[in-house]
Formats: C-alpha cells, structure tokens, sequence
C-alpha cells in the first residue's frame, strides 16, 4: 500500500465471456487515466489476453478453471499462486461460484474483497412479462466502475479514452488485401438465435454493400460451422472475405481497430470494436440496450431494434435465451434498408 493508506495493487476478476470481458477495457482505462500509481492484475482466461495488450500497469494471470484450477483444491492452488503477487485487494467483476469461493480464500488475510452488484432483481423486473419496467439500467460499465468505488477509486467515465489502433502485421494485410476501400466489419453471429439477425436478410445488407463498390466487407466469427457459412457468404461477392477461422484473436484485434465501421448483433464482437473508438451499429432481438449491455461511447441511434409494439415482451431475456412463442421472428421488423441507411450515414463521416 502507498502512504495514503490506499491499495496499489488490485486483482480484477473476470473470466468470461468475451463481450464481458472486452467491456471491463473502458473502465481500466479511465481507472489508470485517474490513478496512474495503480497496478493492475486481470485474472481471466488465457484466451482473452490479448484484449489488454497495449495497457500500461496491466498483466494478466490466465485461470485453468478446468483443469489446474478446476474446484475447490484448483481455486486453493490458484490462490496460493497469486499469494505471491501481493495483491493489496480484490475486484470481482464477474460474482459467480469460483470469484465467491476466492474471496473466502482471500478473506484469510482479510484482503479487501469487492463483488459486483449484477443488479439481478432490476434486470428481472425489465425482462417479465407481466408488470415489466421497462427503463434504462445501469450499464454494465457502470456497475464495473462502482466495485473500484467501494474500493475507494471512484471513477469518471466520460473521459475514458479508447484503445488506439493497432498496426496491421505482414499476415493480416496479406488476408485483407489492403487497398483504398473503406472497411466493413460484419459480425452476423451471436450466442443464441434470439438477437441474431435472420441470414437471408443479412445477405440483403451484404449484397447491396457489395454492389456499391466502394467497400471491403471483411465477416467475422468462430466456430466450424460459422465458418463454413462465413466462407459461403464471402465466395457469394467480390468485395466481401472471411477472416473466421484464419486468425488468433491478436490479429482479430488488430483489424477490428483498423475497421471503418462494425456490424454486429448484441455481442463481443461489438464492444472489442467500440474499445477502439470504431462507429458499431449494433442489431437487437429479443434483448434490448436498456439492460445495460450497450457498446462502450456509442450513440444509441446507432442500435436498430426489433419493434416493441408488435412485440412488447421485449426484452424477454438478458441474454437473448428466451424467445416466447411467436416472438421467432422479431428481428425481421429490421429493415436492410434500415440497417445499409445507418452504414452509409456512418461511412460518409
């Protein structure tokens, strides 16, 4: 600790998934922006290193949770290994069974430990369907910045500044081709149907984005059967190529933040581009933005929405598992015309 009493190195938990994590960018930024002394250690899983390269102040300890550090006798051996670090408290952003086990641990020596407060009950009344409130909830980066309040490090998000560009290695220009035409980044995938964008009208966006010819439109996912489809879609039009499957998440990154403009569902994808500072226009489901899942900086005209009135249970879930019968196809109230209209506003500017 320094001589004001207050904690110089913090561990900050949050092991999953992706979008999660990718969100906790803004927060640490400002955090080190405002208090430069402090020393950072992210626990998360070895995967997601990537998203804090480039961070002062910043190293990641990678959690095994299934093997090394899998159950109680894992998380006790993942405790006595960050024993050494001497971490002066604990910042759990992720409040799940394994964080709640290490406070135990960490309690020990009565290290300050501070969870998240995921605000469950506000989240339930905003996704019922009978008696919904439907209103604005904190934003997940909000709730981020309350924990390192209560460890005495209040912080101002509005001057959080994003991450800057990365440079383009020999590997990714070969893959994208570089030449003068803008980037579009499309990201059509999400973890459940629920707030993904019906393909077929996907491919709407995609042709007409392509017969312009003023674009490269480089799709992204994971996954083999993503894939393949990625790749089907990429073959279909001369401007468009498929980066799934063909790079780590470093290089993802790196032309993420290189991109023009992000097309993407309510998922990871749209936050590691909004940590760059990169306009995302984001499509919504079955979810909405008032859950506090909104991409980092962005104005909110650039989310389109599935239309309320004809489906006013929405939001039906958090995360976008919940599609109540008839609510199949929400989405479909998204016009492409919509959808290019916010792109080419975007790509003008």
């Amino acid at each position: 600790m320094d001589k004001k009493g207050k904690y110089t190195h913090i561990l900050i938990i949050r092991l999953s998934a992706m979008g999660d994590v990718a969100m906790t960018i803004p927060v640490i930024k400002a955090l080190l922006q405002q208090y430069p002394h402090l020393k950072l250690t992210l626990l998360t899983k070895r995967t997601f290193a990537p998203i804090f390269d480039g961070l002062d102040n910043v190293q990641v300890y990678a959690a095994d949770v299934k093997n090394r550090h899998k159950g109680l006798t894992g998380l006790w051996r993942l405790y006595k290994e960050l024993k050494p670090l001497e971490i002066h408290a604990v910042a759990d952003l992720h409040n799940v069974l394994r964080s709640r086990i290490l406070k135990k641990y960490f309690g020990l020596e009565r290290i300050p430990f501070v969870q998240i407060d995921k605000g469950r009950k506000e989240k339930k009344a905003l996704t019922r369907p009978k008696n919904k409130v439907f209103e604005q909830l904190k934003t997940t980066h909000e709730r981020y910045a309350e924990v390192f309040s209560k460890l005495g490090y209040p912080i101002d998000l509005s001057s959080s500044p994003p991450l800057e560009r990365l440079p383009l290695s020999p590997k990714v220009l070969d893959l994208a081709q570089q030449d003068t035409k803008k980037w579009v980044g499309i990201a059509p995938f999400a973890a459940h149907e629920g707030k993904m964008y019906p393909l077929a009208l996907m491919e709407t966006v995609l042709k007409e984005l392509n017969n312009t010819n003023k674009y490269k439109i480089l799709l992204f996912g994971g996954g083999e059967k993503e894939v393949a489809l990625l790749e089907h879609m990429a073959n279909s039009y001369n401007n468009a190529l498929c980066m799934a499957g063909k790079l780590k998440l470093s290089e993802e990154l790196q032309l993420i933040s290189n991109l023009d403009v992000m097309l993407s569902m309510d998922s990871g994808n749209a936050h590691m581009a909004a940590n760059y500072g990169i306009p995302v226009v984001t499509l919504w489901g079955v979810t909405h933005p008032y859950a506090g899942f909104y991409p980092f900086g962005q104005p909110m005209e650039n989310a389109l929405m599935a239309d309320r009135e004809t489906y006013p249970l929405i939001p039906t879930s958090v995360y976008g598992n919940k599609v109540p019968q008839g609510y199949e196809n929400a989405m479909q109230t998204i016009k492409p015309t919509d959808v290019l209209n916010k792109l080419f506003q975007l790509l003008k500017t």
